[in-house]
């Protein structure tokens, strides 16, 4: 199922992300081509969604979605070449448990994992989390405690300069009505 982001990216003509988009004036956006090819096959220029007539023969290309669409073509590609072997180009579905990193099922079989012990990739990934969140416990009571710390010298320090004005006023007072 594709997600709302890829769907916005999408023409309607084709179901797939837009080549080469071109936006009419009734503001929906088409691939070049199929757009050309709808109007091949019908008597007036229309749109192929909302049917309002346009008068322009060549559309505008749309820089923005074209950028869009070639933007997220080519992070999908990156997140889908992460998920592969480097060696094997297969898919990761193991984590070695010994050499703390995913492998594929060739990987696996190799001579470089015998007697090597696995997880599902999922699973690992869920203990890893957990691990984390076990470490990262203690961490945040101790910067909350730091926190709290660093409040009260704050208070101790503001206490300080209101004591020391106090203290120091009363002479200074008296020295300055000495002048006046």
């Amino acid at each position: 199922m594709a997600s709302r982001s890829e769907e916005d990216l999408c023409c309607p003509v084709c179901q797939d992300i837009f080549k080469d988009p071109v936006v009419l004036s009734c503001s929906h956006s088409f691939c070049k081509e199929c757009l050309k090819n709808w109007w091949r096959e019908k008597p007036a220029q229309e749109c192929p969604v909302c049917k309002r007539r346009s008068f322009i023969k060549d559309p505008p290309v749309s820089l923005v979605l074209k950028r869009l669409c070639e933007t997220f073509l080519q992070q999908r590609d990156q997140r889908a070449s992460e998920d592969l072997c480097s060696l094997h180009s297969e898919k990761l579905k193991l984590f070695c448990l010994n050499h703390q990193h995913p492998v594929c099922l060739v990987c696996r079989d190799s001579e470089k994992h015998t007697n090597h012990r696995f997880r599902p990739i999922d699973e690992a990934a869920q203990q890893h989390k957990k691990n984390l969140q076990e470490t990262l416990e203690p961490l945040k009571k101790n910067l909350e405690l730091r926190k709290k710390v660093l409040e009260e010298f704050d208070q101790t320090a503001e206490h300080m300069k209101v004591q020391a004005v106090m203290v120091l006023l009363p002479p200074l007072l008296t020295w300055c009505s000495f002048f006046f």
